[in-house]
């Protein structure tokens, strides 16, 4: 076993290089391999236990998410709150009733089982999205508006999921009470998130230990902490730990640095492993007998149901038309609606399997179509940024107590006032140092007589109260965010 999974996570990596020439979505690469290696294809892994995927994948989202939110800046969020967070209810709510009432006129299936059908699909899927915007450099606003959705729409496509199995199973409780548990989902979520996010910071300034592994071990027993603490109060733990570690990336703490590049590491270990294992669950004889039902569903969540949730929510919010076609192709489908889709089973309520396969047919469709036109279609509307060059080495510093001295970096912009002037002609003051310039992937040694240019990525010693300034005299008024 140890050797086939090795084998796995080869093929995975090098299945990179071949989505990336190709265009197509990394997650599409890592599904192919758990399809090719599973029970219908090779058959070297027979594996079929839905229940356990559940589990695991419930876990693993834990560390995308959170990834996620780490990495969203506090000016970014801060732009999108409004319009990702409505289209992460009102829009989900829309979507499952238009969808729903599509399958149910469409495919003559009877209306509750249509809404199961519309519910488990309504969201977008926040490892798919992240995965997706993070590979193609669309512009800010947007990739923020499609990542905070993503990751907060979660809870709501499973209230409405859990509301529709039990009232086709005669367990549904009273409206009221499914409408304060969802608010509680919200509320208690995010309130659950701030706290475990001071608590983690206390705990990383008290810890002060030499050894760096440590800092990295702490940070998954926070994130599982925040996330256990939330299910235990009920509260949703996807949208608690994707706040925390919102605030958390946007806050000072010891090890920052390291803890960052430590949690990518951990994200592309839960990606490749949640869709290979999705992979692994799926059984492809089974589409021929339920592909018709797929398509008309794909085609009318993508042009239909989307685009009609998408218009209708953000109406008060200032997109272009471009933006808001960029959005609801945007709606990307991944591993949560396929999870979520192991739920009617869990309830007896899918002994033939129709809805897991349709489902996952579906995903694949979504992931396959809009995932490898998203990128082409930000670049036609021009909805794209000029992709920054990134540092081959890194340079940080490591501090084992809260210090508002930090190690930036900060990438010379095209235009920038400091090009082909010298280090010693800036007026950086002197409380900010320049330790280091990455110049076409090499280490320049900073010189009073050193000159800047264009793309040169400087990494600046200095107090976090100094660096905007230090940014202004280097990139003029238009710093890079």
């Amino acid at each position: 076993m140890p050797l086939f999974v090795s084998l796995l996570v080869v093929l995975a990596i090098l299945s990179t290089k071949i989505s990336t020439r190709f265009g197509l979505p990394l997650l599409i690469g890592f599904i192919l391999i758990g399809i090719v290696v599973g029970s219908d294809v090779l058959n070297l892994l027979y594996f079929d236990n839905a229940l356990l995927t559940k589990q695991v994948a419930d876990i693993l989202l834990v560390f995308i998410i959170f990834d996620g939110g780490f990495r969203v800046s506090r000016s970014s969020f801060k732009s999108v709150a409004g319009p990702a967070l409505t289209l992460a209810t009102l829009g989900v709510i829309l979507t499952a009733a238009v969808l729903g009432l599509l399958i149910h006129l469409l495919l003559k299936f009877d209306l509750v089982y249509s809404f199961i059908l519309s519910s488990i699909i309504s969201s977008t899927d926040a490892a798919a999205v992240f995965m997706i915007t993070k590979a193609n450099p669309i512009k800010g606003r947007l990739a923020t508006t499609l990542n905070v959705e993503s990751a907060a729409n979660d809870p709501m496509a499973i209230l409405l999921t859990i509301a529709f199995i039990q009232l086709a199973s005669g367990k549904f409780s009273s409206p009221a009470g499914a409408l304060l548990s969802l608010l509680w989902q919200f509320v208690g979520g995010i309130g659950i998130g701030y706290a475990c996010y001071h608590l983690s910071r206390l705990v990383f300034s008290l810890l002060r230990s030499d050894n760096r592994g440590y800092y990295n071990v702490l940070i998954i027993g926070c994130i599982l902490f925040t996330y256990g603490l939330a299910d235990m109060l009920k509260a949703n733990g996807i949208i608690a730990v994707f706040f925390m570690g919102y605030w958390l990336g946007n806050s000072p703490f010891p090890a920052k640095r390291g803890v960052s590049s430590f949690l990518e590491s951990i994200s592309s270990i839960a990606n490749i492993t949640l869709f290979i294992m999705l992979g692994l669950l799926s059984f492809p004889s089974r589409f021929a007998a339920i592909w018709k039902e797929a398509l008309l569903i794909v085609a009318a969540v993508m042009f239909v149901a989307r685009p009609i949730a998408v218009f209708l929510c953000t109406l008060p919010f200032r997109y272009s038309s471009k933006e808001k076609l960029f959005v609801m192709w945007g709606g990307i489908k991944g591993a949560v609606p396929i999870v979520l889709a192991t739920y009617p089973l869990a309830y007896g309520l899918d002994a033939n399997g129709f809805i897991f396969d349709t489902i996952f047919f579906a995903v694949f469709l979504s992931c396959l179509l809009q995932g490898t036109t998203l990128g082409p279609l930000s670049k036609l509307f021009k909805l794209t940024e000029r992709r920054k060059p990134e540092s081959p080495h890194t340079v940080e510093l490591h501090s084992i107590q809260n210090s508002d001295v930090d190690m930036y970096e900060i990438l010379v912009e095209e235009n920038a006032p400091c090009i082909s002037k010298s280090l010693s002609q800036l007026a950086l003051g002197k409380e900010a140092l320049v330790s280091s310039i990455v110049r076409g992937g090499e280490i320049v040694l900073p010189k009073g007589s050193t000159e800047l240019r264009h793309n040169d990525i400087l990494y600046v010693l200095a107090h976090s109260a100094e660096i905007g300034k230090v940014t202004r005299e280097i990139n003029g008024d238009n710093p890079q965010e």
